[in-house]
């Protein structure tokens, strides 16, 4: 869950640098770009959003995350609790 949630926030990070447009030499958005961009990448070839002038890949993978935090992580631990 910790890492789902710290992911989450690399990624809101990540999002809000973007519109900024950060220095890309900069070794904080390289660690960010590093982390994220795998993710990211796959997200916009299963979504391929051309023309829209928006990316919302990091919107998306906000919301599987959200998606993963309140059901998966409570189906294991509930899963957990009746193996006890």
């Amino acid at each position: 869950k910790i890492v789902l949630e710290l992911y989450m926030w690399i990624m809101i990070i990540r999002a809000l640098l973007s519109w900024v447009n950060p220095d890309p030499y900069n070794p904080i958005v390289q660690f960010l770009n590093s982390i994220t961009e795998p993710v990211l990448y796959r997200v916009r070839q299963l979504i391929p959003m051309s023309g829209v002038g928006i990316d919302f890949s990091p919107m998306i993978v906000i919301l599987v995350i959200i998606f993963l935090q309140s059901f998966l992580v409570n189906s294991i631990g509930m899963l957990a609790m009746r193996l006890q």
